[in-house]
């Protein structure tokens, strides 16, 4: 029979959550300024830019593929929902009606904004350079996204381009870069 050490000083963690924590060191100002440029939050009650892009962040952080499983997974934390900087309810038709109605290039700027951000700390930390076949790219090549964790000097910058679209292409002339596209793809 297990037994279990019982702990009788310990005491739960009271401060803050961690998905907070970790959205604190975003530029918010860098998004209010997307968000004012391309008129985000014009005509809005509720659910604002922010609070669509915190979600979908949440989304991608946990892993999660569908508005469905993200909105299941949010509902569950609803008493935590305001303590991470979600205020209005959270809603696969809301999600979805955000997604489709606003502005892209919202969060194409962000991305851009954070790409400035990261990109000289990954210089100063020496990530993405190295010497010979052990070089990683960096995640951009000419300023055109590659596929990050790449080997330098496997694919060249024209084979990308042309398959940007279609992973699964890239995926067939190169197995070990994805294990879930190569396995299926790499016997056609």
């Amino acid at each position: 029979m297990l037994q279990f050490p019982i702990y009788s000083d310990c005491t739960m963690y009271s401060g803050k959550l961690v998905f907070p924590q970790l959205f604190d060191h975003l530029p918010l100002h860098s998004f209010r300024h997307c968000v004012r440029r391309y008129r985000g939050n014009h005509k809005l009650k509720s659910f604002h830019c922010l609070e669509q892009y915190l979600c979908m962040a949440f989304g991608q952080l946990t892993c999660w593929e569908s508005l469905r499983n993200i909105e299941a997974c949010l509902r569950a934390q609803g008493s935590k929902l305001y303590h991470m900087g979600i205020r209005g309810g959270v809603s696969r038709n809301t999600l979805s009606n955000a997604n489709k109605v606003r502005d892209w290039r919202i969060h194409a700027d962000f991305a851009q904004a954070l790409i400035r951000i990261a990109r000289p700390l990954l210089c100063q930390r020496g990530l993405g350079t190295g010497t010979g076949q052990h070089r990683v790219r960096s995640g951009f090549l000419n300023d055109r996204p590659v596929p990050v964790g790449l080997p330098v000097g496997t694919v060249s910058f024209n084979q990308i381009r042309h398959q940007v679209a279609h992973p699964a292409g890239l995926a067939r002339k190169h197995p070990g870069l994805h294990p879930h596209l190569g396995r299926e793809t790499a016997r056609r």
